[in-house]
Parts: structure tokens; sequence; C-alpha cells
């Protein structure tokens, strides 16, 4: 009722197992905990903790300004309420690697099943921006080292995203990712790739899972699920889709009352409270509270 059926060590082998399962998988992105139970409900197969959604639904721009308490927080809301697994967006590790240590065990405590860290310098940017720095190789090698020594549960997901693409090139980006899967990396998260043959270059090159972002507005296209399987890619995100779909249709209803007074006209857009119900999983708590106060001896 409170928090999920599987154990978050059944959740991460889950995550295991489907990425070696050879399809693709599905990872919408969550920006608030009640969202992750309608993905779960459509059948998807985990859920993507975006550090910018979290970032914008607190009203600051993705430039690293969230804290790891603040993130894994979130992640801890969200995980918590889903048999999903859940990956999650640790942004450059919160500083050196030590930091990076312990936001690893941390997340591994709040019950999440993977993460990415990224080797951008602060103050870092969106993946899509322009005028980013990277970190030294040998600097994020050393993050990646200590991220893998830190965790517990051998299934929790250690990934690397590399924003080099950008400033160095893709022989560039391909040669750190393979230093990074060298360090331990377990899977790569190659970001703002734009062509096919982008794609089909890191596939080739790289022999750990791959992920590709499918963000709205950024560089990439958005390429659907069958072509991302063509390209050869294990995962794929949509990072920051429920919060600018919610937002859309807010800033649409609000625009009505201010204009009309009433947001009547909106009414049949709106998600319905039996269904909100549904969602909350009402109908389980009311149960329980009956059982307790009916209790007679």
């Amino acid at each position: 009722m409170l928090f999920a059926n599987k154990k978050p060590e059944e959740r991460r082998r889950d995550l295991k197992a489907a990425l070696e399962s050879g399809r693709i998988i599905q990872m919408p992105g969550a920006h608030e905990p009640i969202v992750a139970r309608i993905i779960e409900e459509f059948d998807f197969d985990g859920i993507y903790i975006s550090g910018g959604a979290l970032s914008a639904s607190l009203a600051m721009p993705d430039i690293g300004l969230t804290t790891m308490t603040e993130v894994i927080q979130r992640g801890r809301q969200i995980s918590r309420v889903t048999d999903l697994p859940s990956l999650i967006d640790l942004d450059t590790g919160f500083g050196e690697a030590m930091n990076t240590a312990r936001a690893i065990q941390e997340c591994e405590e709040s019950g999440i099943s993977g993460c990415h860290i990224e080797d951008q310098l602060s103050p870092k940017r969106c993946g899509h921006l322009e005028n980013k720095t990277i970190i030294e190789t040998q600097a994020m090698c050393e993050k990646i080292k200590a991220a893998v020594e830190a965790k517990r549960d051998p299934n929790f997901l250690i990934m690397v995203r590399t924003d080099s693409m950008a400033s160095e090139g893709i022989d560039a980006a391909i040669e750190r990712s393979i230093a990074y899967i060298q360090a331990g990396a377990e899977a790569i998260f190659p970001e703002a790739l734009e062509t096919p043959n982008e794609y089909e270059m890191f596939r080739k090159a790289i022999d750990v899972p791959l992920l590709a972002n499918m963000t709205e507005f950024g560089k990439t296209p958005l390429y659907s699920l069958k072509e991302l399987e063509n390209f050869g890619f294990n995962i794929v995100i949509y990072p920051v889709s429920s919060l600018r779909i919610a937002l859309g249709a807010i800033e649409d209803s609000f625009s009505a009352l201010k204009e009309k007074g009433s947001l009547s006209s909106q009414v049949d857009k709106m998600q319905t409270r039996k269904r909100l119900y549904e969602i909350l999983k009402y109908e389980e708590y009311n149960q329980f509270d009956n059982d307790l106060y009916n209790f007679k001896l």
C-alpha cells in the first residue's frame, strides 16, 4: 500500500534481466511519484528520474543547483511507489570521487535500481545546450572506479553519460566511453547524438548497453522505438516529457480561467476524481482504516 511490493533487490534484478533480454526497454520520466504509478499501469519497463525535470519542478535551471539530498529524496519518493526498476540522473556525482561514492550508496539505500553520472565540470549544463566543459578522462575514470567500489548490490547499475560529443566530436566521445568501460562503467549514455550514423558508430564500438535520450526540443530527432532498436540501443528514456505535458495543460487551462473566469470549459480535459483515487489506491487505504477501527474482541 504505502510502498511497492517488490524489494529493491528484486527490481534491480529485473532491470539487469531486461538489459540482457536483447530487446530495447522504455523508461519514461516521472517528475512526481504519482506519474510513476501511471507509467507502471501502462506496462512500461521502468522509470527514469531526471535531474532536469527535478530542477524545473523547483523552478531552477538544470545547471547543478540541486543537492544530492534533494535528488535522492525525490528518487526515493518515486521508487517506493512502483514495482518497476528506476534509473536516476546523478548529474556529476555531486563532487569528486568520494562524493560520488556516497551518492551511489545513498541511491542503493533509497531503493533505486541504477544511476548515471556524467563527465561535465560544474557548473554543468543541460546535455542539449552549448558551452559544456568536460572533465579530464582520467579524473572521470577515478569517479567511475569510486562508484563501482561503493556499490554493495552487484545488480545496481552504474551508467556513465558522456557529454563530450558536442565539444570533442564522436571519435573522442567513443574513445572516452571505452575508457569509462575499462574503469567499470556497465552502460553508456552518449548524449546529444543526432544522425543514424552516429548511433550506429557507437553501437559498433561499444559492447555494453547503450541509452538513447528522446528529449523534446533538443538536438536529437525523436526516433521511434523501432528505429532505436535497429540502431542497436538497449534503453530509451523520455526524461522531461511528463513535466512538459503537465505544464502545457496547466498553461492552457489557466489561460482559459483568466479569460473566461471559470474552468468549466476545461473539465473534460481533466483527470476525474475517480481515476485519481484509482491511481492513489484510495480503496486500499480505506480498507486498512476500516479493518483497524472496526476490530472487535
